[in-house]
């Protein structure tokens, strides 16, 4: 969900003129997406938007050109290669790697900044990932899943 959300922020982005958070946030909103101006203002910082002037002296958010985006597709690429399985206890998603690769799973999750982990610890083939409340645990377990099938 985060990545085609993303996806489609750049999207309106490269095809419109949008001036605020606010705009972006209503826009998507009008188009189904469940997001809030905190969530917006997370998408714009991962995908190092910027902000642009006008020939009016107005701004636009515009997507760099010739920079990456972000780094996601090589953290997703990291968690795909180490993952073996996923399970919930309660508010707290074990995930199981190939030996050695709980490390840098860990890292990946944390950097991928998925919306309701509040924290990850690894070992050499666990990690322990903390959510923040019980009910969005399904919903991490999700979007990791999702990362994994891209």
């Amino acid at each position: 969900m985060k990545k085609r959300r993303q996806e489609r922020i750049i999207e309106i982005i490269k095809g419109n003129v949008i001036e605020t958070q606010e705009e972006l946030c209503d826009r998507l909103i009008e188009e189904g997406y469940n997001v809030t101006q905190a969530t917006i203002s997370r998408d714009i910082r991962q995908l190092k938007l910027t902000k642009i002037s006008m020939a009016d002296g107005r701004q636009r958010y515009a997507v760099l050109e010739g920079q990456p985006s972000d780094l996601g597709q090589k953290y997703i690429r990291v968690l795909r290669d180490g993952f073996i399985s996923v399970e919930s206890a309660e508010n707290i998603i074990v995930i199981k790697t190939v030996p050695g690769m709980a490390m840098a799973v860990a890292a990946a999750i944390d950097a991928l900044e998925i919306e309701g982990i509040a924290g990850s610890i690894a070992g050499d083939d666990t990690i322990m990932c903390a959510v923040r409340k019980l009910e969005l645990t399904p919903s991490v377990i999700e979007a990791i899943e999702d990362l994994i099938r891209e």
